[in-house]
């Protein structure tokens, strides 16, 4: 695991679900017209930016790992926390309640998880 970015991206996923969590609560959809709106999109795309990194890099470090790492559920949750946030905003657009938004804090409180499992996952093999 890439030891300084995936705390980064664990903190900064929590921080995006808490920000959905408030636009729940308000009962609002995502306000893409409007800054904030706009500036929740951009941390989507710095967090999915990360997770690029993240995939990159891992592939990497497990194509010279000096222990055994099962590469097929290394790789896969490396691949699937890249399609997570994406389709979690395209749902949250396509709806546009306050449950669309409710996808956006699931699909934020998931990245912790799955980069939580990729570190067990390289750790133990």
């Amino acid at each position: 695991m890439i030891d300084v970015l995936s705390p980064a991206l664990t903190w900064v996923s929590v921080g995006a679900a808490v920000w959905a969590l408030v636009l729940v609560l308000l009962n609002r959809p995502l306000p893409i017209e409007r800054v904030d709106g706009k500036a929740y999109l951009a941390l989507l795309a710095l967090i999915e930016l990360g997770l690029l990194a993240q995939a990159v890099l891992g592939f990497i470090k497990l194509a010279g790992a000096d222990h055994d790492v099962p590469g097929l559920s290394y790789g896969g949750y490396l691949l699937g926390s890249l399609l997570i946030l994406p389709v979690a905003l395209y749902w949250s657009l396509a709806e546009r309640t306050r449950w669309g938004t409710a996808v956006l804090v699931v699909g934020a409180l998931v990245i912790p998880v799955m980069i939580v499992r990729m570190g067990q996952v390289w750790a133990h093999g």
